[in-house]
């Protein structure tokens, strides 16, 4: 059993950055792949970033170059690095943990473990 608990959600401009973390409980957190979602209002969940128990990432096209995904095993944390934030990054941002360390899904239904989200508003 994992639990999740993301922090660093805000409102910030357009442009700005923000640092989501996402703190695990548990001894296992280093096997598994770890990901953040968001689910913008009236819209379902959509996948934002990966990253593996081996350290490989994958991103949602609109985000690559702009997010950074990390983790650091030693605390269990996951972090999410948003940078040149836009209007469309208001949502939702959720973490969530699969148990299949080895490799990254987009469908939310292969992460077993959630967290309970924080929000993200770029706003002027």
């Amino acid at each position: 059993q994992v639990q999740l608990e993301e922090s660093g959600g805000g409102l910030v401009q357009p442009g700005g950055s923000l640092t989501l973390s996402c703190a695990a409980s548990g001894r296992t957190f280093s096997s598994y792949t770890m990901a953040w979602f968001r689910q913008k209002a009236g819209k379902e969940r959509e996948f934002v970033a990966a990253m593996t128990s081996r350290g490989r990432t994958e991103y949602r096209d609109s985000v690559k170059d702009r997010f950074t995904i990390s983790r650091d095993n030693s605390k269990n944390t996951l972090y999410l690095q948003m940078n040149s934030l836009k209007f469309e990054d208001t949502a939702s941002y959720y973490c969530a943990a699969s148990r299949n360390g080895w490799q990254i899904s987009g469908l939310s239904l292969n992460y077993a473990y959630w967290g309970q989200g924080t929000q993200v508003t770029v706003s002027s």
